[in-house]
């Protein structure tokens, strides 16, 4: 016979657990009976509700001393807890059939005075032990090794695919905020594509910069490159001399062009009442990523210059080589001989990379395009931003590299997507009870 364990006696967190166990059938098959003895036998576990307020379980099947029940089911620490929170008195609860519990310490009753049955859970020893190691400083490591060695190719890419569904949605829900935010799809499309540029590190602090200027008034000056790089630079607070490393700063005065752009920014700055943002919230961006921030605004200046910013331009791109063709630039001519105001470099026309393009087709033009074709009912653009993901080579990155060493290789942008959303979302949360590998580590 299974050696069993109340769960009331593990940990604080043994709700979730003791509802994860139910919905997934991971207890002891013997004595599952109610307080009054009578026999329990659980067809369908029901639908997990995740808000609080209602059952915890919709349209459960569960069989009582032979008769079948169809019914909302609660589970929770103790039986007493169906008074505490006031269930008893609320009527969304009067189609409860059983109460599941950690300790079943009193009967219950809804508000129509009906009985309801109490059936008390236990829950094998092995799960509670594994669930406390996967818990524990060891736990990831272990359950990713447990997962890549023992879970099937089937299960692993089923997995991933819901992975990289969640993360498509997650990206869209981000689209249809900024849209909001901005007041239209073309500002919060400029504002998508400018936040890649930060390279995670600086993100948000790229899409508060994106925000902190109007299109209108980049379109006032949008034939004219200078003014544009003069903005984009100002906006960033980079043209403040104290934000230049000490040791550039004497050249950077000598060559003129930090005074010249600084002067042309006060003069835009008052015209149009412009704030710009603190020069140095910026984080480094740090070797491998792109050579610098003032780059990488060079870069943006040019794309928004050359019309490429547009749109309506990028819903008429139909393959990932006709976006890279529209948004690969160069860098303007001060920033092809410098990384930053004073310092010189060998010169390079630093034009975006396949890699670099690539990062701004997965992390904005997909699910831009996703969002608005959801928004527009246009499945055409919705099956076209999973063709440009599955068209993308996987992403190079440490959470990439980590599951290959485990022998989970990325083949394309959707299954390096997929990683990062089971590490974000799953293993950095702790939300081992809502992962598939966490499932299959439990149940071993």
């Amino acid at each position: 016979m299974c050696k069993t364990i109340n769960l009331n006696l593990v940990s604080e967190n043994d709700v979730n657990l003791l509802q994860y166990c139910w919905k997934h059938r991971l207890t002891a098959d013997e004595n599952r009976q109610t307080m009054d003895s009578r026999e329990v036998q659980v067809i369908d576990p029901g639908l997990h509700n995740q808000n609080s307020g209602a059952p915890d379980f919709f349209n459960a099947k569960v069989k009582i001393d032979g008769t079948l029940w169809v019914g909302n089911v609660v589970v929770t620490d103790k039986a007493s807890d169906w008074y505490v929170k006031g269930m008893d008195k609320k009527k969304g609860y009067d189609n409860v059939v059983l109460v599941v519990t950690g300790t079943a310490d009193t009967e219950i009753v809804t508000s129509q005075g009906q009985r309801v049955e109490v059936m008390q859970m236990e829950v094998p020893q092995g799960v509670v032990e594994r669930y406390k190691v996967l818990t524990g400083d060891e736990g990831q490591t272990l359950c990713h090794r447990y997962a890549s060695e023992n879970c099937s190719s089937l299960t692993i890419r089923a997995w991933q695919s819901a992975l990289q569904t969640e993360r498509m949605e997650w990206q869209m829900s981000e689209v249809e905020r900024r849209v909001r935010e901005c007041g239209s799809w073309d500002a919060a499309y400029f504002v998508t594509v400018a936040r890649t540029f930060g390279m995670g590190v600086n993100g948000d602090l790229m899409e508060r910069w994106a925000k902190s200027v109007s299109l209108q008034i980049l379109d006032n000056h949008a034939d004219d490159l200078f003014q544009l790089e003069a903005v984009f630079l100002g906006q960033a607070g980079l043209l403040d001399l104290e934000i230049i490393p000490e040791k550039f700063q004497h050249d950077a005065m000598m060559e003129g062009y930090f005074a010249k752009l600084r002067n042309e920014y006060l003069y835009l700055s008052h015209k149009y009442s412009l704030l710009p943002v603190d020069g140095r919230l910026w984080k480094p961006m740090g070797s491998g990523r792109m050579a610098s921030l003032p780059v990488a605004l060079s870069w943006l200046a040019n794309i928004f210059y050359q019309r490429k910013t547009s749109l309506q331009t990028m819903l008429g791109c139909k393959s990932v080589k006709e976006i890279h063709d529209l948004l690969r630039v160069s860098a303007t001519p001060y920033w092809q001989m410098h990384n930053q105001f004073g310092q010189i470099i060998k010169k390079s026309e630093r034009e975006l990379t396949d890699e670099r393009l690539n990062l701004i087709v997965i992390n904005a033009i997909v699910p831009t395009l996703f969002a608005y074709g959801r928004a527009k009912q246009r499945e055409d653009y919705c099956d076209r931003a999973f063709d440009f993901i599955e068209q993308c080579k996987t992403e190079k990155n440490d959470i990439t590299k980590y599951w290959e060493q485990l022998g989970v290789k990325s083949t394309t942008a959707g299954d390096s997507q997929a990683l990062i959303q089971l590490q974000r979302e799953y293993c950095n949360k702790h939300q081992c009870l809502r992962c598939r590998f966490g499932y299959e580590f439990l149940k071993k």
